[in-house]
């Protein structure tokens, strides 16, 4: 049985706990407390971070990896394009989330004065989702798992409206339409 170190306010988590439901894997879950991280933490993962899956004492940490090494173990269903094309430009979208992640803790951290530079990043992925349905392209993926929790946290956490960004708000609909995200959007309501 797979454990997942997990906390349920981490949005890197929440990238893994909706691949696990994407994919119909069970798992077991530990919750970490982040303000106090147990020192054994250190021996799964040396940055101390979570999330780390773990299997019969193997330790994977860092949620994109973990994403990738689950989408390859259980192939089904897939959650990259066929196509090579179109998987190429959803991964450089995975790879280039830290300019989006960014914006969005300087946000979190500086508020109004960090707001503009978010609302770019929320623009920037708006413009992506008016010419396709998903930011993996045809279907659901990795590239939007790579980007919902942040969105998800802005919204219900800090007040962020979509409405600005029509193709933002309408990815984040049909998303919350996946029971994978719609227990997503749960966890964030009781943080």
């Amino acid at each position: 049985m797979l454990t997942l170190y997990d906390a349920a306010r981490c949005p890197f988590c929440a990238r893994v706990r909706i691949v696990l439901d994407e994919k119909g894997v069970p798992y077991e879950t530990v919750e970490i407390d982040l303000s106090d991280r147990p020192a054994w933490l250190y021996e799964k993962n040396p940055l101390g971070r979570v999330p780390v899956l773990e299997e019969d004492g193997w330790a994977l940490p860092e949620s994109a990896v973990i994403d990738e090494f689950l989408n390859e173990r259980y192939p089904e269903p897939p959650l990259w394009p066929a196509d090579p094309a179109e998987r190429a430009a959803a991964r450089l979208l995975v790879l280039r989330f830290d300019s989006f992640s960014n914006a969005y803790y300087a946000f979190r951290r500086e508020g109004e004065g960090a707001r503009a530079a978010f609302e770019e990043e929320l623009g920037a992925l708006d413009g992506l989702l008016r010419r396709l349905p998903y930011l993996t392209g045809r279907d659901f993926g990795l590239a939007d798992v790579a980007y919902l929790p942040w969105v998800l946290r802005a919204r219900d956490l800090y007040g962020v409206p979509l409405e600005p960004w029509p193709a933002v708000a309408a990815w984040v609909e049909r998303c919350c339409e996946r029971p994978s995200v719609a227990a997503e959007v749960e966890v964030v309501a009781a943080l």
